[in-house]
């Protein structure tokens, strides 16, 4: 199969960038009033002591720029400089809390090609270390707090003949990656893998820790591992690891004491969790804020928020007209959660947002308010927003149901800044239209796992921070 390089792949975005500045600018989101002073208020975590200097925080994106090497897994995941230029970027924006893409707890099991990893041996030192390190210092450099999602796909990961889950419950593919992947039968953790995936998650927590790192949020939404512990829907087992809301949860919270055994008082804890799955039998909203009240109670510093899961995904199409205007997809669902807490846990949310207008309201019910695919196409937007220059997000010529060309748009801007580029203007059409063929042909070419993140898409060879 042949591989188009970027550079070829870019040209309309490069004749986009040399078209004389008079010509058509981009179509903003339009805000009501609102006093963006409260977007700039300080927020302190209770539980840590730390305090982020905005309620922005950038939202967990993949981005796919680690090394990755099928025949020699004990070189996978390992942070590059495209990597740490991408969160310079972020560093340079204003943004109070930078979270990382998904950083997995093993080699093989990941979610996808590039995801930066720590298995369970790895030293606090060598080319992953320093690459980790190299990611805090770039993004910490003017102030932001840097927290890594520490992550485990389970039965999502389509990279091992039979993950790992809390069941035996396959994947039900309704529109992911158009039909593309193709999800192994995963089985049931073991007592002895349930320990092993706790010590793991501590340990990444350490090895962050040490690598200059300022906490680390679980990521127990969207269907990840421990989302299927969660949910009913998944979790079908007989023992004190399932059934009752209370063993389900059972897993996460042993997760959370082994960090705060592992890592000093002032290190950020934080977790991602569905609000609701929007599925008949899974994790439900009345379930989630008995969750929350729990994590609360295990000192765990914030919650970001979300909703949904790799099977449903639901990030816009088939929300009422009134959340959209409300902005924020999973507000709703915050309003119902937030009474269950005293106010020592911080709330973010997460989804929607696109105005000063939509995220002052936001914070009428919670802390902080999370940003992501508008930070792909406007980097500075939250030093924008707070110093005045705009009220909304540029308008992107793509339609917002269209779940996976923005996807795939994300990704290709965080590669190119990660060459060294500037991001494509994805408003205009010429640039998205070149997207979206080079998203066809993706689809259309993909025949292993191994294929998926690398079809017009890799320019050149990743090689780990430090290394010539």
């Amino acid at each position: 199969m042949e591989t188009t390089r970027i550079s070829e792949l870019t040209e309309a975005a490069k004749l986009a960038a040399t078209v004389n500045i008079r010509e058509a600018q981009p179509e903003r989101y339009t805000s009501e009033p609102a006093d963006r002073s409260r977007l700039a208020e300080p927020l302190t975590f209770h539980f840590s002591g730390r305090t982020a200097p905005n309620r922005f925080m950038k939202a967990a994106m993949t981005e796919q720029l680690c090394t990755y090497d099928p025949e020699n897994p004990e070189n996978n995941g390992i942070p590059t400089k495209n990597i740490e230029r991408v969160y310079e970027r972020w560093g340079r924006g204003g943004i109070g809390l930078i979270l990382s893409g998904d950083v997995s707890i093993s080699l093989t099991c990941i979610e996808s090609i590039g995801d930066p990893a720590i298995p369970l041996d790895a030293p606090f030192s060598g080319p992953r270390f320093n690459g980790f390190a190299a990611m805090a210092r770039a993004g910490k450099a003017h102030g932001s707090l840097m927290v890594a999602q520490v992550s485990h796909p389970g039965r999502l990961c389509v990279f091992v003949d039979s993950p790992v889950s809390a069941s035996e419950v396959e994947v039900c593919n309704e529109g992911r990656g158009d039909g593309i992947y193709k999800y192994p039968k995963p089985h049931a953790a073991t007592h002895e893998e349930i320990k092993d995936l706790i010590r793991g998650f501590g340990h990444a927590a350490e090895f962050l820790y040490k690598a200059g790192w300022d906490g680390v949020e679980l990521h127990g939404a969207h269907g990840f591992l421990l989302a299927q512990f969660l949910s009913p829907k998944t979790n079908k087992r007989t023992d004190e690891y399932g059934g009752s809301l209370e063993n389900r949860m059972r897993f996460i919270l042993e997760i959370g004491r082994e960090i705060r055994r592992r890592t000093p008082p002032d290190f950020i804890l934080g977790i991602k969790v569905n609000s609701v799955e929007f599925q008949d039998t899974g994790f439900v909203t009345a379930e989630a804020r008995e969750l929350c009240r729990h994590l609360e109670q295990e000192s765990f510093d914030f919650i970001e928020i979300t909703g949904g899961t790799y099977e449903k995904i639901l990030m816009y199409h088939g929300w009422r007209e009134s959340t959209k205007k409300r902005e924020a997809f999973f507000l709703e669902f915050a309003d119902q959660i937030v009474p269950s807490l005293t106010g020592k846990t911080k709330v973010y949310v997460t989804g929607g947002l696109r105005t000063v207008g939509g995220m002052v309201r936001a914070l009428d019910s919670v802390d902080g308010v999370g940003l992501g695919r508008p930070l792909c196409e406007e980097w500075f937007l939250c030093k924008d927003i707070l110093e005045g220059k705009v009220d909304g997000a540029i308008i992107p010529d793509i339609p917002q149901t269209d779940f996976w060309l923005f996807l795939m748009a994300g990704n290709r801007q965080m590669r190119l800044v990660g060459m060294g580029a500037e991001p494509a203007e994805l408003w205009r059409k010429e640039v998205v239209d070149e997207l979206r063929a080079g998203y066809a042909d993706w689809v259309a070419n993909k025949s292993t796992a191994k294929e998926l993140a690398h079809y017009r898409v890799i320019d050149e060879p990743y090689v780990p921070v430090g290394n010539p």
